[in-house]
């Protein structure tokens, strides 16, 4: 509609929370995320877990954030789980897939942000590499854990590419949280940025459409970053 801001949509998670008096399930995203849809300009409205159809959330949308979290079940990509893969839950992992295939198909702005480039990559048919100290050899992608601080590392984006459009700048320093990563890359996805000290793929995109992007570090954690805005004025004009 003419004249209103974007909407994006932003995936959540469902987690054990306590409030006041109270323990329950909660409906949780980082309010980065959020923060950095509206300092672009967007609306952003929380998307939690549901086994519905995904045409009536992205009917409602003009964008689509898939966010950082938990690991993926590896069952959701034929493998079994490596003893340092973190429970699942495998409903989110389901609806998420879902979301991300179907706003491909039908050219919706898509952003998939750390776990969000996982999911991309599964949802077409990729795989994953479980736990990157030992499939590469290095604690690079998460070497302080609960934090961002040193944690950044450079990465080098394709030139001409949607990534390194968004970035603006490759080699692009990024923070990062990760101890998976893509390992067979999915069906129609192009692999348009990687770590300058190991070679992990760190963005993937689907050439010819409107903006479909995945990358593995966390622009919503980094205020100099312009990839969120890029998303969110792609989303205003598509």
């Amino acid at each position: 509609m003419p004249g209103r801001p974007p909407v994006i949509g932003v995936a959540c998670a469902i987690v054990s929370a306590r409030w006041g008096p109270w323990d329950q399930a909660a409906a949780v995203v980082a309010a980065d995320y959020l923060r950095q849809v509206q300092r672009a300009g967007g609306l952003a409205i929380v998307l939690p877990p549901h086994a519905g159809d995904p045409d009536a959330v992205l009917d409602l949308v003009d964008g689509l954030m898939l966010t950082g979290g938990s690991d993926m079940e590896p069952a959701a990509y034929g493998a079994t789980a490596h003893a340092e893969t973190e429970a699942a839950d495998a409903e989110r992992d389901a609806w998420e897939c879902a979301l991300v295939r179907r706003a491909i198909e039908r050219d919706v702005p898509f952003l998939g942000i750390c776990r969000g480039m996982q999911v991309m990559n599964v949802a077409l048919g990729g795989t994953l590499a479980q736990h990157l100290p030992e499939s590469v050899g290095t604690t690079t992608h998460r070497r302080s854990t609960g934090t961002f601080d040193g944690n950044e590392h450079l990465v080098d984006l394709t030139d001409g590419s949607l990534a390194a459009r968004a970035a603006g700048e490759s080699p692009h320093r990024v923070p990062s949280h990760h101890h998976q990563a893509v390992d067979m890359v999915g069906e129609g996805l192009v692999v348009t940025g990687r770590s300058e000290e190991d070679g992990v793929a760190e963005a993937i995109e689907v050439p010819g459409r409107t903006f479909a992007l995945g990358v593995q570090w966390h622009p919503e954690a980094d205020d100099g970053s312009g990839v969120i805005a890029v998303f969110v004025n792609a989303a205003r004009d598509s």
